[in-house]
């Protein structure tokens, strides 16, 4: 059925057979609808009978692929931006909170909670592959308290692709603890696991202070009665 022939306006004819075309040669019906400003249900009913060759086939995969590209682009994109402004807001945040020793120490406490062993006989064990958790965790503890640098040891847990010595060297740098002060590295077993990239190893940082273990667990237990009691 020739659809064009109910048409009174030669531009509509005009259309119909222009959309015939483009349909042929692999053009979406979005395409279509916006090269010729027509309704999508208009393009639908005019080209509904086409059957697209495989040239055509191979020129929508295409644009499918690279409409794919342009989203997630832009989406990227988006997702940077929030994160710029939510960086920005927290940065506002941070710089105008005033932060004393107490605070400091609660910080400290709450994160050995998380990341520290529950065992306080022997003293503090925190165990972390983050260069970065494992420097604040320092940072706190200093700053929070009284501390003998000679108490510390320091025991890297490291995979058969790793260099012990530098790896020693890099936990040294990032916890200002002397190499000297660093036990034997425990190397894992070989799980036939792919290499991580930037893999650091995991840095068990010891102080043989079991009073101050004990300190710190009861900061945070406290803590935790009195804001996040269940039941």
């Amino acid at each position: 059925y020739n659809y064009y022939y109910q048409f009174d306006m030669p531009r509509l004819k005009e259309k119909y057979f222009e959309a015939k075309i483009l349909r042929r040669k692999g053009y979406s019906f979005n395409e279509i609808t916006k090269k010729l400003n027509i309704s999508k249900s208009t393009a639908s009913i005019w080209l509904r009978d086409i059957k697209l060759s495989k040239s055509a086939i191979e020129r929508l995969k295409r644009r499918c692929l690279l409409g794919y590209e342009k989203t997630r682009e832009k989406k990227r994109l988006k997702r940077e931006k929030i994160d710029k402004d939510l960086k920005k807001e927290a940065e506002i945040f941070l710089s105008s909170v005033k932060l004393g020793k107490k605070h400091l120490k609660m910080f400290c406490a709450l994160l050995y909670e998380c990341e520290g062993t529950k065992n306080t006989a022997s003293g503090i064990s925190f165990s972390n592959s983050n260069p970065e958790l494992v420097k604040l965790f320092l940072f706190l503890l200093r700053s929070s308290f009284e501390i003998d640098e000679k108490r510390f040891r320091v025991c890297v847990h490291i995979h058969d692709y790793h260099s012990p010595k530098k790896q020693m060297s890099f936990w040294s740098k990032i916890t200002g603890i002397s190499k000297k002060q660093f036990i034997k590295p425990y190397q894992k077993p070989n799980t036939g696991k792919r290499i991580k990239d930037n893999y650091q190893g995991c840095a068990n940082i010891r102080y043989f202070d079991s009073l101050l273990a004990r300190r710190l667990s009861l900061v945070s237990k406290i803590i935790m009665e009195k804001y996040g009691r269940v039941g």
